[in-house]
C-alpha cells in the first residue's frame, strides 16, 4: 500500500511540475521584417539597452503582469530575478533613458498589441501562437 501511494506521489508530482513549465516563445507581428532573435538581443530590448528592433523599428516590449509566463521570462531569457529587472527599469525610468516593458494581462492580449502594432513585441505560451505573430526566440 504505502509503495503503490509513493508512486502516485511521485507520478502526480512530475505531472504538475510538466504543466507548470508550459513552453513560451517571444514574438513579434507576422508582418514584421524580424525572423529570429537571440537571447541576447531579446534581453537587450527588455532590459532598455537597445530601443530598435533588429532590422530597425522602434521596439515596444510586452510582458505579462504576473504568473508562469512572466516568471520564466525572467529567469531563462533576461538570467534575473523580478526585483532586479524592476531596479533596471526603474533607473531607466528616472535618468528619462527607457522605460519598462508594457504590462499586459496574458497571451491574449499580447496577441491583441501586437495586431494593432508591428513593432511590438512579446512573451506568451507557445500553444497561443497564431498566424498574427511569427516566433523569432525560444527560450
Amino acid at each position: 500500500m504505502k509503495i503503490t501511494m509513493k508512486a502516485l506521489l511521485v507520478t502526480a508530482l512530475f505531472t504538475l511540475t510538466s504543466v507548470a513549465q508550459a513552453e513560451n516563445v517571444i514574438v513579434v507581428s507576422s508582418k514584421s521584417s524580424v525572423s529570429s532573435m537571440t537571447k541576447d538581443q531579446v534581453a537587450d530590448i527588455y532590459l532598455g539597452n537597445t530601443k530598435e528592433l533588429p532590422g530597425g523599428g522602434q521596439a515596444s516590449p510586452l510582458l505579462p503582469t504576473s504568473g508562469g509566463v512572466r516568471a520564466e521570462f525572467f529567469d531563462k531569457v533576461l538570467g534575473k530575478n523580478e526585483a532586479q529587472a524592476k531596479a533596471i527599469w526603474s533607473r531607466l525610468v528616472f535618468s528619462g533613458k527607457g522605460s519598462a516593458p508594457r504590462d499586459v494581462a496574458d497571451s491574449a492580449e499580447t496577441l491583441k498589441m501586437i495586431a494593432a502594432n508591428p513593432n511590438c513585441i512579446g512573451v506568451i505560451e507557445k500553444s497561443a501562437v497564431n498566424s498574427s505573430v511569427k516566433v523569432v526566440f525560444t527560450p
